[in-house]
């Protein structure tokens, strides 16, 4: 049996960069990174952007090279897949019955793409975004396809709508909510954004509930509850991740939405730690709730903490959140958690495509939103990081830096 000092379950961001992360802070002992992908580490936002536009080949989206993790004596188990740990023998069996020992263990695993449950939801043409394997499906696809459903009107479906809109395909946005980005980011952003990819040629649909995928070898079609067909020869769905924990939690490991870690990102289980989308842990920025947090930043973070922790210093999880999203020529960057707000503040006109949100609670700014506004983006941070309060109408006048108002 195959043994570790430390092996890593995931070999997207966080567990390539506990990886890296461990090897400088000079830790010596033997590492192995477990992916359940034939490919090397590589960067998964540009899957629904540049990748899937050609903009970047793979080569351009690995992490690092191939001979980097050589060079650094960490093993690469590829194509593999955990099914069941054992944490009295410390031990993880694969799909195919290897049994790989380990010392501790860094579960690094993300997520699931979540499907939909309506007829017809596994036939040819219905896409995810998650893998270079699910891009490269719909990259194949695309000569022949001249209209496409985009199930859901979160980031990943709006980013894949604007690629696709690039290629010159007919897009139709399905969101079931009132609004697009509704569970990240206030109205004003989501009107903002609604009116854009309209304005982009983009038919964005709210409140709209899927009956049904139609078709027969492939789409042809989306039914709408009330009866509506969309015809189309795509259909991308985009309605969240299911966090890839089965193996942990029937192991015992606590949690549910993912699996629960402490400020050191450890989990119930001895010698097991867990980083990135799959991990639940307490955010001073979420009001101290217990989230999971879908981010690279989060897992890049997490990932340093706990390689500081297993090399003996003293580490705690407590960065605050960062998030960012490019459609057609918008750049959005977002610090902080804007989850119960009590006021939106909008600073700038969204008409000259360049402005920010500033969501304020109990008098304190806890995120903002930015649009081509990286000034504000950089000066705002202080804002969330050390809850600082400001008068709401300064905050709203674009002709005053943030930082003068510290």
């Amino acid at each position: 049996m195959q043994f570790f000092d430390v092996l890593i379950i995931g070999a997207g961001h966080g567990g390539a960069q506990a990886a890296i992360a461990l090897r400088q802070n000079k830790f010596e002992g033997s590492i192995g990174l477990l992916g359940n992908e034939p490919d090397i580490p590589y960067e998964r936002p540009p899957l629904s952007k540049e990748y899937l536009s050609g903009e970047k080949p793979l080569e351009r989206i690995q992490i690092r090279p191939r001979n980097f993790w050589d060079d650094r004596n960490v093993t690469l188990l590829l194509d593999r897949q955990v099914v069941a740990v054992d944490p009295a023998a410390h031990h993880v069996t694969t799909q195919d019955g290897e049994a790989i020992g380990y010392g501790r263990l860094i579960w690094a695993t993300g997520g699931t793409p979540r499907r939909l449950s309506c007829a017809g939801h596994d036939i040819e043409g219905v896409h995810t975004v998650r893998t270079r394997a699910d891009a490269d499906r719909m990259a194949a696809e695309l000569p022949r396809v001249e209209q496409v459903v985009v199930i859901g009107g979160g980031y990943i479906g709006l980013e894949a709508a604007a690629v696709l809109t690039k290629h010159g395909k007919h897009v139709v946005v399905l969101e079931a909510m009132d609004r697009v980005l509704a569970r990240v980011a206030g109205e004003p952003l989501s009107r903002f954004f609604e009116e854009d990819h309209r304005a982009h040629g983009v038919d964005v649909r709210l409140n709209a509930k899927v009956d049904c995928i139609l078709g027969e070898d492939r789409v042809a079609g989306v039914r709408l509850a009330d009866g509506e067909v969309i015809p189309c020869q795509m259909v991308v769905v985009g309605i969240g991740i299911i966090p890839a924990v089965e193996p942990l939690i029937a192991a015992g490991a606590s949690g549910g939405n993912g699996v629960d870690v402490d400020a050191q990102c450890r989990t119930s289980l001895p010698d097991i730690f867990a980083i990135g989308d799959c991990a639940r842990h307490a955010n001073g920025f979420a009001g101290g709730d217990a989230i999971r947090l879908e981010s690279v930043q989060n897992a890049n973070d997490q990932a340093n903490v706990v390689a500081k922790t297993i090399t003996g210093q003293d580490a705690a999880y407590d960065a605050v959140p960062w998030f960012w999203s490019h459609q057609y020529d918008l750049k959005l960057q977002t610090v902080g958690i804007s989850a119960g707000h009590e006021q939106a503040i909008v600073r700038g006109d969204p008409g000259t495509r360049s402005f920010s949100v500033i969501y304020v609670k109990d008098g304190r700014v806890i995120a903002l939103d930015c649009v081509n506004t990286t000034k504000d983006y950089v000066q705002g941070r202080k804002f969330v990081t050390d809850g600082i309060i400001a008068d709401p109408a300064r905050l709203a006048d674009a002709s005053v830096p943030l930082k003068e108002l510290y």
